[in-house]
């Protein structure tokens, strides 16, 4: 796999809209010029995410991360730099010359990189298998055309076969140079005692399942034999890259259909997802059969506020997953139930109705959880006054999870009409509960942070982490003496270098009205271009000799999107965080709250910048030749002092313009 072209990278960035593709992963909503929206990579409950269209950055303040489109599919997905460049030049019709992995290559990649080579290998192979296959026609194909699956749909789905031999895919994938160790480790086979690698889904249908952003994780399969001895639906293991509870199946066909509806459809299998989507519901996504988890639900958060289950009449099935339901009303969700009539699932009902029928059906029988979870319970409580009470203290406890204040009031008032109940007595029960949840709660937190008193007492110390991680400790970041003045310097050449900003042509003869105008980021540079002041903050330094290199050349200053996209994820980093501006978390111009913005005053601030930044450095020349003169081995100590009183006299007049006391 050769290196991405330079022209290729460019025309990558210049066709991706950062918007379109976090979009896809996180629910954003208008904030002014900005988008705002949950965090992806923590669990918060008021957005702290922002992404900027007019600069094609975005800026998590939550975890502190930020960048490009291809930093947050790194981030996000996990992916190389490359991988993310060909992702999205795949979603933008851009072509890149890719070679074949050689074996040599597959066995010098990562281990995740590896079991994602051959989950999409394996995909490929059980697709072809599927459509190219005497056995994968005959068997495959007629069965999922059976369910009533239509080409268009098992191609959406990515649906396959696996042949019905123990070793066929196996033998297949070691003769094209794919090692046994990762295919082992990706789940696909199975290394039995013997050493004989064996198929671990031969003779079944194929469900890929995929990330959020639609790359191969694992797979469901299902037999078809009707005299196997073996369970009707087989999994992939866990593995470092899949891992079941953090995953719902569907979602990634599903994703912008939950965001333009936001609403998100919860059911139980792979076939009623795909049964619901070919209908025309599309905003389904499948538990896989196992218990809701809390990563499923936050999946979910990051696009919609909004779940329905979608049940079918198995009353022992639906009560088991109430504490599903919980868990959704703890994350802060919304959730409404849906029960389709007795002997139907999802699947069924929507091969026997048209799509107007079944949108019908959902939009005008579901139902909040209050009402579904009281008429479930009450029909076993009967008339029982002590089974009366359980249900009542039952619902009321799921109350007590929600997190929010009004929503809580709403559905208390709700249950007391539903029970015909006083609202007091609700009240006071749930006031205990809410006492127990937060004090259970308490705990929880206690018992976390004495785990992590542990690992903070076996954290090694500054200087062993500097030589396990030097790229960590290039800059001494904000704890630079002089970081302000730094951070000042840089953040005018990222956002500004071409504003135009006007001043004095000869600031210390106030006779001389002439004055200049020329771009922000070439006065800065004249400025400093000849000084040779160094930059303490590495990362600023890195930045400023790339920027002095090419002003050197031709006199251009690179923008600031160039050093956001660059492939230094230090330098991506840092210009991503002087590119974005924290006030675009909040809607201040509607509370009357107005941002000074620094461009409207550019001209001052970037020459009290320069004088600033200027002004530090000359301070510390001053200081060691200062710490020189009082080395007792320097004979001659004239030079010393004539550098202390030409370095005086800047200090001085760089005082005077910026009208300090002296």
């Amino acid at each position: 796999m050769g290196r991405i072209s330079q022209e290729t990278v460019e025309k990558v960035f210049d066709a991706a809209r950062i918007e379109e593709v976090i979009g896809e992963f996180v629910n954003l909503k208008r904030a002014g010029a900005s988008l705002k929206g949950l965090s992806p990579f923590t669990d918060e409950k008021t957005p702290s995410f922002i992404v900027s269209p007019a600069k094609q950055i975005y800026k998590d303040f939550s975890s502190g991360k930020g960048g490009t489109v291809v930093t947050f599919l790194m981030e996000h997905e996990h992916f190389t730099y490359p991988e993310a460049l060909r992702y999205l030049a795949r979603k933008y019709n851009i072509e890149i010359e890719e070679d074949e992995l050689s074996t040599e290559q597959q066995e010098a990649a990562t281990e995740r990189e590896s079991l994602h080579i051959i989950s999409e290998y394996a995909q490929k192979y059980f697709e072809d298998q599927l459509w190219n296959s005497d056995e994968g026609r005959s068997i495959g194909l007629s069965y999922f055309k059976e369910r009533g699956f239509t080409e268009e749909t098992i191609k959406s789905f990515h649906l396959g076969y696996s042949p019905n031999g123990r070793g066929v895919f196996s033998k297949e994938a070691l003769s094209k140079g794919y090692v046994e160790e990762f295919l082992v480790k990706s789940g696909v086979s199975i290394k039995r005692d013997n050493g004989e690698l064996v198929d671990r889904f031969w003779g079944r249908v194929m469900f890929p399942i995929h990330s959020l952003s639609g790359r191969t994780l694992g797979f469901g399969g299902r037999v078809l034999r009707s005299d196997a001895k073996t369970a009707k639906y087989l999994n992939s293991p866990e593995s470092e890259i899949y891992h079941k509870s953090k995953i719902l199946y569907g979602l990634y066909q599903a994703k912008t259909h939950v965001v333009k509806a936001d609403k998100c459809l919860l059911v139980e299998g792979y076939t009623d997802v795909i049964s619901l989507s070919q209908a025309g519901i599309k905003n389904v996504v499948s538990s896989s059969g196992t218990a809701l988890t809390v990563e499923q639900i936050r999946l979910v958060r990051r696009l919609t506020n909004n779940i329905t289950i979608l049940y079918d009449g198995d009353a022992a099935g639906i009560k088991a997953s109430f504490r599903g339901i919980d868990l959704i009303l703890e994350e802060g969700l919304n959730v409404r139930v849906l029960l389709f009539p007795d002997g139907e699932d999802p699947d069924s009902f929507a091969r026997k109705h048209p799509a107007h029928e079944l949108e019908d059906f959902i939009n005008e029988e579901e139902t909040d959880f209050i009402r579904f979870k009281a008429k479930l319970l009450m029909a076993d409580a009967k008339n029982d006054p002590i089974g009366k009470a359980n249900v009542i203290r039952d619902i009321v406890q799921s109350i007590a999870l929600i997190p929010d204040d009004i929503s809580r009031d709403v559905y208390l008032r709700e249950c007391a009409s539903i029970m015909d109940m006083e609202e007091k007595v609700l009240y006071s029960e749930l006031a205990q509960l809410r006492k127990k949840h937060i004090d259970d709660k308490s705990k929880r937190t206690r018992s976390d942070e004495r785990r992590m008193e542990v690992v903070r007492d076996n954290t090694p110390p500054p200087e062993v982490l500097a030589q396990m991680y030097p790229e960590a400790f290039l800059s001494d970041a904000q704890d630079s003496l002089h970081y302000k003045q730094e951070e000042a310097i840089i953040w005018i050449l990222l956002n500004h270098a071409a504003d135009e900003i006007r001043y004095d042509a000869e600031p210390d003869n106030p006779e001389n009205k002439e004055k200049i105008e020329e771009p922000a980021g070439v006065f800065v540079m004249e400025e400093l271009f000849h000084d040779g002041f160094a930059f303490e903050n590495a990362i600023f330094q890195k930045v400023y000799n790339i920027i002095a290199k090419q002003y050197d050349e031709d006199e251009t200053i690179p923008s600031g999107q160039e050093f956001a996209r660059s492939e230094d994820q230090a330098i991506a980093s840092m210009a991503t965080d002087l590119m974005t501006e924290r006030h675009a978390l909040s809607d201040w111009k509607r509370k009357e709250v107005f941002v000074t913005d620094k461009i409207v005053h550019l001209s001052r601030y970037t020459m009290e910048s320069v004088l600033r930044f200027k002004a530090c450095k000359v301070e510390k020349l001053i200081a060691d030749a200062k710490e020189k003169l009082r080395d007792h081995t320097v004979e001659d100590k004239t030079e010393l002092l004539v550098q202390i009183s030409k370095y005086t006299a800047m200090r001085n007049k760089i005082n005077h313009q910026l009208n300090r006391v002296l």
